[in-house]
């Protein structure tokens, strides 16, 4: 009973500016200013993919009557704080948004991160080439904000329409049960807008020497929205400033996967545990809210880098990590995070992909964890919950305000239940006068950005990244290898000839696997090998 009080308690602490006892909030603890009306392109419709709190209302009604992750399924996480400078490069940050995490400097915001490999399951050897995933939960006084990214800055697809079948390419074959370089470079040779991913990925940027040490980006195009409901588009940047940036080569990685297969999730333990803290420092690149005729690429295209030189990366606070986690499956495993999880003074762009992750991202975790997965400690926001949604799997209390009829369960009402929040500030309005359709968008430039980072690259991963991609194509057909040469060639011709010249020159034999080599030490030689690299 104390600790159901102990509960209700640290719920009911804090209320949003406009928010009264009674008001109406989602799960994740937002206040809601319209509980009538979804989000659509004009007030006849259609409606858009992002209404998340739409999309929380009624996936929580569909199961109310009474799995491992598919990505991102091994992982390792930490607890910490966010710490903010309280403005964007040498301005006042309210300039652009209003968020109130970012508004203080000095400000801190409890976090929750959750490390991962993508593709690979949840025991498999922390050196394989994959993405890792870097998801950041911040547990604001507006409820949380989830920053849902990866350690690269940019994405094999920029339409979640092909989501499922990169997924299923990337993943065992459904008759073998085993990853094929065949399947995955089939995908990637009808994806030409994958090439600039898979420079990165082949590289030795496509294994992380740990976690620490690696860089983080929420990889798609968000908003940030002032006091007077204007917005600019952002892009989010965690660079380990402290710790440094190192990966491994091919080599490298199978010298510790003979040895250790965890070494990544014991290094970041360990180092908390001896009070090594990591750290990070978000920068954000921000362009104004427009299409930007004057680039040769589409800025919500989640498949290209904003560059620096253009849009320079501000720092907006540091985030550190102190804490490990008590009990690895009630908070790394049960951890839930979702693109659509954002607060007041944070707004969605029209980034196709991200539009896509933001039903999928929550829904799987009401599939995954369940239905009441906010209500989970880890997932819960730190602040006061008060939500009209009952019942379904694990239910663990009711959202109730006090003073709350209980018998009401819906709004509006005029008996006493809850009633929608004040806003705090000017709502973002963009107009939109356009068909709806199903295009691609204009400017593809798939390979220019991907001969760029090519050339960027220095003589050691140029040379790393040309024997992976030798090794991973030998045992594709010829077309699909003729497909990847023509294009690397298109991204740059030297990128092309070396490929082409090291297919010949190992008589297209490889083993199909990437990081399948050679043996040597574990977690001690993790400390020592690696690259320290500049960030891209």
């Amino acid at each position: 009973m104390d600790n159901k009080r102990g509960a209700e308690d640290e719920r009911s602490r804090g209320l949003a500016p406009g928010e009264a006892e009674q008001s109406l909030t989602d799960r994740q603890g937002h206040p809601i200013t319209d509980n009538q009306n979804i989000r659509t392109i004009g007030n006849r419709g259609p409606s858009t993919l992002e209404n998340y709190h739409f999309i929380e209302k009624i996936s929580h009604f569909d199961r109310e009557r009474v799995p491992e992750r598919v990505v991102h399924g091994r992982g390792a996480g930490a607890h910490g704080y966010f710490e903010a400078y309280g403005k964007l490069g040498d301005e006042p940050v309210s300039k652009y948004t209003r968020a109130k995490l970012f508004q203080e400097s000095g400000k801190q915001t409890p976090v929750f991160v959750r490390f991962s490999s993508v593709i690979h399951g949840g025991h498999s050897p922390e050196t394989l080439r994959d993405p890792r995933g870097f998801a950041v939960k911040f547990y604001t006084e507006d409820g949380n904000w989830d920053l849902v990214g990866n350690n690269l800055k940019i994405f094999f697809i920029r339409d979640a329409m092909k989501f499922p079948d990169m997924v299923h390419a990337f993943k065992p074959d459904p008759v073998t049960n085993v990853q094929s370089m065949e399947r995955f470079f089939d995908f990637v040779s009808q994806s030409p807008e994958a090439t600039h991913m898979i420079t990165f990925l082949f590289s030795p940027w496509g294994v992380p020497a740990n976690y620490r040490q690696m860089q983080g980006s929420g990889v798609n195009t968000y908003k940030w929205v002032n006091a007077e409901g204007k917005g600019v588009l952002v892009k989010y940047h965690w660079e380990p400033l402290k710790q440094g940036i190192r990966n491994l080569t091919q080599d490298e990685a199978e010298k510790i996967q003979a040895k250790n297969f965890n070494h990544a999730t014991q290094d970041l333990y360990e180092a908390i545990e001896k009070g090594d803290y990591p750290e990070w420092e978000l920068q954000v690149q921000w362009m104004s809210d427009d299409e930007h005729p004057e680039l040769d690429f589409d800025p919500l295209d989640d498949t290209k880098l904003w560059p620096p030189e253009q849009f320079p990366m501000l720092p907006v606070g540091k985030m550190v990590l102190n804490r490990n986690p008590a009990n690895y499956f009630a908070e790394v495993e049960q951890a839930a995070f979702g693109t659509g999880v954002l607060v007041d003074g944070l707004d969605f762009s029209d980034d196709k992909m991200l539009q896509g992750r933001t039903f999928s991202y929550s829904d799987t975790q009401r599939y995954r964890v369940g239905s009441n997965y906010l209500q989970l400690p880890i997932n819960a926001p730190k602040k006061r919950v008060a939500t009209n949604q009952r019942d379904g799997q694990m239910a663990f209390y009711v959202d109730v305000a006090p003073g709350q009829n209980p018998h009401i369960n819906y709004e509006p009402s005029s008996l006493g239940g809850l009633t929608e929040a004040d806003r705090p500030g000017e709502p973002h309005e963009p107009l939109y006068n356009a068909k709806l359709t199903r295009q691609k968008i204009d400017r593809e430039n798939n390979f220019a950005q991907a001969g760029d980072t090519y050339r960027k690259l220095e003589q050691w991963e140029r040379d790393d990244l040309i024997a992976n991609l030798v090794d991973a194509l030998g045992t594709c057909t010829d077309h699909i290898r003729e497909t990847m040469i023509s294009h690397f060639t298109a991204a740059d011709a030297d990128y092309g000839r070396r490929v082409a010249e090291g297919l010949a020159a190992a008589g297209s034999a490889g083993n199909g696997h990437v990081g399948t080599k050679a043996a040597n030490d574990g977690m001690e030689m993790a400390a020592e090998l690696g690259h320290s690299t500049d960030g891209y």
